[in-house]
């Protein structure tokens, strides 16, 4: 089983520390390795993990490392699974993850998926043995990279109610469809089945904040806007009939596909089509008070460039968190791009930050 969700929010403003990309990337690879994972599937992971707060998608990103880590300490995720894959017919295969790390058994079928459609035009590859894979968008984006379609669907623990219902009967299951395109950027949907990621009402209780209405319900069924009683409750599907009805259907699978762009026509042409339609998208009129339309995915990649610009902010208690980790195992956390925290919230948790050195922004 594994789950995902990845609705964009605003990332971390303000008074949070910044910090370099690949700074985060090498710290999660180092805390990985000391858990005696493998040096390729740490650096999957660290990918997907520190890819997900490039996206914006804060709920998926590094926070998730603690967890991972205490899931392979406690043995209940193998560091090191031997992952296999059974062929089922000419372009469906099933992956036996052996309850490994998600990123690392998602990525193994969507390669094999992306194989399976070079030589038969689609590829089908179901997944048993997995855990929580991150955001759904990591999986097609690497489908992109080779000019496929792809897509990703998941399965997740039952946190969500059905339409109607007050129990947690579904999980807030993800889709995931990335196409690409010729010049232009490509298009990439990834959204959950419910109303809003469930980690994002995890992250309002830990800031003691409250969540907007229409989220989620309290333990009663009663409409709540208190992360907490969200919590002890359950999400709601979006689109109330709809997305109950699609994520019911998405619980039967943990699948991925990948797709070539020349089944129907060549591929230059393919990808020329969808810089058109792209263009047509984006020029067409905004309604009052939006500035422009943007495609699926358009508002993460912005976020991306930002980030790698101008670098990754962290929430204060994520950098704690991390800080622990990173003691447990031996592994120093990195320091800001300022040297530390904000001046008005001080240094960080273990102390680093209290000089003054600074450090610029590449």
């Amino acid at each position: 089983m594994s789950s995902a969700s990845t609705e964009t929010t605003p990332a971390g403003t303000g008074t949070f520390p910044r910090f370099q990309p690949a700074d985060l990337t090498t710290f999660c690879c180092a805390v990985l390795e000391r858990l005696d994972v493998p040096p390729d599937d740490a650096r999957t992971v660290a990918d997907c993990l520190v890819g997900a707060d490039l996206r914006g998608v804060d709920s998926h990103g590094v926070v998730r490392l603690p967890v991972y880590a205490k899931r392979i300490q406690a043995k209940v995720v193998k560091a090191r699974p031997v992952i296999k894959v059974e062929p089922r017919f000419a372009a469906v295969a099933l992956v036996h993850g052996d309850n490994g790390l998600g990123p690392v058994v998602g990525t193994r079928a969507m390669d094999e998926a992306m194989r399976l459609a070079e030589h038969s035009g689609v590829g089908y590859v179901g997944v048993r043995g997995s855990n929580h894979f991150g955001t759904a968008s990591f999986y097609v984006q690497r489908a992109i990279a080779r000019n496929f379609i792809g897509c990703a669907i998941s399965n997740a623990p039952p946190n969500m109610a059905a339409f109607g219902g007050r129990e947690r009967f579904l999980g807030t299951n993800p889709l995931a469809v990335g196409i690409p395109a010729g010049k232009d950027r490509p298009l990439i949907f990834d959204a959950s089945s419910s109303v809003v990621a469930r980690g994002k009402i995890i992250v309002a209780a830990h800031r003691n904040l409250p969540i907007p209405e229409g989220w989620a319900i309290d333990p009663e069924g009663r409409p709540t806007t208190d992360a907490a009683a969200a919590l002890a409750g359950a999400v709601l599907p979006f689109g109330g009939p709809k997305g109950s009805a699609i994520s019911f259907i998405i619980d039967i699978r943990h699948v991925f596909a990948a797709f070539r762009t020349d089944l129907f026509l060549p591929q230059d042409e393919f990808l020329t089509r969808m810089d058109e339609v792209l263009a047509m998208l984006k020029s067409s009129a905004p309604a009052a008070g939006v500035g422009c339309v943007l495609a699926p995915g358009e508002l993460e990649l912005d976020t991306e460039f930002m980030h790698r610009q101008q670098g990754l902010p962290l929430a204060v208690e994520v950098v704690g968190q991390l800080v622990e980790i990173g003691n447990q195992v031996g592994v120093e956390f990195p320091m800001s791009l300022t040297g530390g925290l904000d001046a008005a919230q001080g240094p960080l948790p273990d102390g680093r930050g209290s000089d003054q050195t600074q450090r610029t922004v590449l």
